[in-house]
């Protein structure tokens, strides 16, 4: 949230995502559909306890189909879940060298910004800092296996 809109309820970015946790209209109604959100419109995306129920609800759909792994689902938030499997090297990588081949600049930037946020806040939440280096762990090898949710925007 703090890097898709800097806490302001009303952000809107000039692809169409909009709200505290920039849902894009077509992910925020997938989303809402998933969870059984009863009388979604896209009016409500804005509306801040809406807004961060969708985001957080499609930011744990991502995490469940990408391994549980905080930097392929900060990848899948910014540039899709299918673009982030598809960037897994054939080995295993250590999560810093995984975001250094990731060739948009805009998300390669937006992955190291969320990592180095979650480990500020941590710090704030738990009063001792994270090592990023853990917490950026190892993103495992590309495999076959389908994602769980194979329609996940």
């Amino acid at each position: 949230m703090r890097q898709e809109s800097r806490f302001i309820t009303s952000a809107k970015s000039n692809v169409g995502a909009s709200g505290l946790m920039q849902l894009m209209p077509a992910t925020a109604k997938w989303v809402a559909k998933k969870i059984g959100l009863r009388d979604f419109s896209h009016g409500r995306v804005n509306d801040t306890e809406t807004n961060v129920l969708l985001g957080t609800s499609y930011m744990r759909l991502v995490m469940e189909n990408l391994d549980n792994h905080p930097v392929l689902a900060s990848a899948a938030y910014n540039a899709g879940p299918g673009r982030a499997k598809k960037w897994r090297a054939d080995r295993p990588l250590e999560g810093a060298i995984y975001a250094e081949t990731i060739p948009f600049s805009e998300t390669r930037d937006y992955v190291k910004k969320v990592m180095s946020n979650a480990v500020y806040y941590s710090a704030i939440f738990n009063g001792k800092p994270d090592s990023l280096k853990a917490r950026l762990g190892t993103v495992g090898a590309k495999t076959s296996d389908t994602m769980k949710d194979a329609d996940l925007p």
